[in-house]
């Protein structure tokens, strides 16, 4: 397969998944295992696209947070972003600094992908016994910053999905109001390990390149803006207990491959 094709596709899966509950960091893996490694500075740039995207997507909230000051509720949520963001962003250095490292085999993601349908599951259940509530709580803040960096620590968890449904079930049950959280603490801890990662790969660029960044960059920006508005739209009627059966059927495939020797 032409390497170019090979680009395209993996700035598709990462534009699809980096914002949807189903897990980028373990989509990109399986993908790379079949396709192809890339470098660290590959999967920062697709990841640097799906960025801007969110960012293009919720540029005025952000400049009302970021100016109106004036106003009580911009600063209290501006507050709570910042707890969540701090919360994940201090024990994602301890973990870095710890030696943490993401595992190169999928049974550890094919394992995390079907019990995080279950867990999505079991908390669409209780959620629907309760009172849609689009209050956003200093307890949600919290939950969503640990659940940040557990899924950090834990590929084929998802970011926005332990964002997402730890804010539901910490009290913030509206979807659509449990979901622009996720994305929008998404934004600082997205740049934050971006460049984290960039920083830690000075110098090493020389054979990089740049033509399949230029064009993973562009394919992953566009596809998760089109990702990001149909989700935002489907979560004003819908659950996501599609993504759960998703998570569980491909999490079950996975270690189907992984027992016939597909994939390690």
């Amino acid at each position: 397969m032409p390497e170019t094709l090979n680009t395209v596709i993996l700035g598709i899966i990462e534009g699809i998944t980096e914002f949807l509950p189903v897990s980028s960091t373990g989509h990109l893996l399986i993908a790379e295992s079949w396709l192809g490694q890339r470098s660290e500075l590959f999967n920062v740039a697709i990841q640097a696209g799906a960025i801007l995207a969110i960012v293009l997507i919720y540029w005025r909230r952000l400049v009302a947070l970021l100016t109106r000051f004036d106003q009580p509720e911009n600063r209290a949520y501006l507050a709570k972003l910042t707890v969540a963001f701090f919360i994940t962003g201090v024990g994602g250095f301890v973990a870095t600094r710890l030696g943490f490292r993401l595992p190169d085999n999928v049974v550890p993601i094919a394992c995390a992908l079907i019990l995080g349908g279950i867990a999505i599951l079991i908390i669409e259940q209780i959620v629907a016994r309760k009172p849609a509530i689009a209050e956003l709580t200093w307890s949600v803040a919290f939950w969503v910053g640990i659940a940040q960096l557990v899924a950090g620590i834990f590929p084929g968890t998802s970011r926005s999905a332990a964002a997402i449904f730890a804010a539901m079930l910490a009290g913030l049950t509206l979807r659509p109001a449990a979901t622009e959280f996720a994305f929008l603490v998404g934004i600082p801890t997205m740049f934050a390990a971006t460049g984290y990662e960039l920083l830690k790969l000075r110098g090493e660029s020389g054979a990089e390149d740049w033509n399949a960044l230029v064009v993973g960059f562009v394919t992953s920006g566009i596809v998760a803006f089109i990702a990001v508005r149909w989700l935002l739209r489907y979560v004003q009627t819908h659950r996501f207990t599609i993504f759960a059966w998703y998570r569980i059927a491909l999490g079950v495939a996975l270690l189907g491959l992984v027992m016939r020797g597909a994939v390690r």
